[in-house]
């Protein structure tokens, strides 16, 4: 790619993360959190947000390598710590209307040697100490969104089987595809895909569902919905009536579970990075909801941390539908990153459920919530279960079956 056209979808990229992504607006603050090898991009979007109207654009670069050293030379009983002074801060952002923007591309391979039980104490520590944090964004309270750049350890494992020195140049070009900036309006082509999943949503919306059946090899999922569920995707609109993309790119329609309602086996069909580290072809068995067995052929013991978080964490939260026939899946790679590969197929979430995927769900206190069959839990691990070969039916209320996916698309 030649540097001026670089640097045009550069910008392009930055200005629609600011215009349709975090949807900026006059006077309000934004945070941005990314690696440093995205400092270049981290300057466009910081350029486009003072340009939109921002009071203060306050940047957080981070390298990933010291999160490795900690673990490397730290002690262990140290772990555990968060700094309450960086949680209170978000929090601080958030009930001042702040928009929040994380370029989030773990390496798969950071933590390779490292004790997963160091990384699950550091990690739950993080998710205790932002609880607070968390709620503003699991409730769309506040504009928030997550977009991608790469990274040379990250553009390593998903273009193993190109030049190294032509990896990063390709993982640019196809993060700009799958983020439509490659077309001449790509803020007017985001809108028009955000209508075309409102109308997934209408569908789903109406027809009202009480089950969906899974099948595909090594699946057999029956999952019950609440009666209150309602399907999200695309846009939402955060407390000020303002419409936002959580996740850049996206092709996802989801809902919440029934808590207690999951029955069966599903058997993941792509690797999960988990915070650095790779869970590969594994099954859970469901059974009233609970996970009671897993397996992993890579990852078995970052697996258990996921599901050993807390009580709600052997439940689901979340189920998505995405058609194998879809533009990221189209290119044919896996990502290693959950925010790419998530909208490449079918997925669910162990743990805490979107209390805006329930009517007046933002309302509701966690209590409420459980009583109404929604999760409650400190994490949400996205995985991904579609294929090619997956089935779904939606059962209606009288019990009939009708074909949602065949052969991973929608019918």
């Amino acid at each position: 790619m030649h540097t001026d056209s670089f640097q045009s979808c550069l910008e392009a990229y930055a200005q629609l993360v600011i215009e349709v992504g975090v949807n900026l607006q006059t006077g309000q603050l934004l945070r941005i959190e990314a690696p440093v090898e995205a400092a270049e991009l981290t300057r466009w979007i910081t350029q486009k947000a003072y340009q939109a109207g921002a009071k203060y654009v306050d940047v957080h670069l981070h390298d990933e390598q010291l999160s490795r050293i900690r673990f490397e030379h730290g002690h262990s009983e140290t772990f555990g710590y968060y700094p309450e002074w960086q949680a209170s801060g978000l929090e601080m952002l958030a009930e001042q209307g702040g928009a929040f923007l994380s370029i989030k591309v773990p390496n798969p391979d950071l933590y390779n040697g490292i004790d997963p039980a160091a990384v699950r104490t550091a990690t739950q520590a993080a998710m205790q100490a932002r609880q607070g944090f968390s709620q503003y964004t699991r409730n769309h309270r506040i504009s928030w969104c997550l977009i991608k750049a790469p990274t040379i350890a990250w553009a390593n494992k998903v273009y193993a089987d190109l030049p190294e020195e032509e990896r990063v140049e390709a993982m640019w070009q196809d993060i700009f595809k799958m983020n439509r900036v490659d077309q001449l309006k790509p803020a007017d082509a985001w809108r028009a895909h955000m209508s075309q999943l409102q109308s997934r949503l209408t569908l789903l919306n109406d027809r009202r569902y009480k089950r969906l059946h899974y099948r595909a090899p090594g699946t057999d999922l029956s999952v019950e919905l609440p009666a209150d569920h309602l399907w999200a995707g695309g846009g939402a609109v955060n407390a000020d009536g303002h419409v936002f993309v959580p996740n850049m790119p996206t092709e996802e329609v989801f809902t919440m579970p029934h808590r207690l309602g999951v029955n069966g086996t599903v058997t993941s069909t792509m690797p999960l990075n988990l915070n650095g580290q790779l869970i590969d072809q594994f099954t859970l068995t469901f059974q009233n909801g609970r996970i009671t067995s897993y397996t992993a052929e890579t990852g078995q013991e970052a697996l258990a941390s996921i599901i050993e978080t807390d009580e709600g964490a052997s439940y689901l939260g979340e189920i998505a539908l995405v058609p194998h026939d879809s533009p990221i899946s189209n290119l044919n790679r896996v990502f290693y990153n959950t925010g790419i590969d998530e909208n490449a197929s079918c997925h669910l979430a162990i743990g805490s459920a979107y209390p805006i995927n329930l009517e007046k769900g933002i309302t509701l206190r966690p209590e409420e919530l459980l009583a109404k069959g929604a999760n409650v839990s400190l994490t949400h691990v996205d995985f991904m279960i579609g294929s090619a070969e997956l089935d779904i039916d939606g059962e209606t209320e009288d019990g009939e079956l009708e074909p949602l996916f065949r052969k991973g698309n929608w019918v």
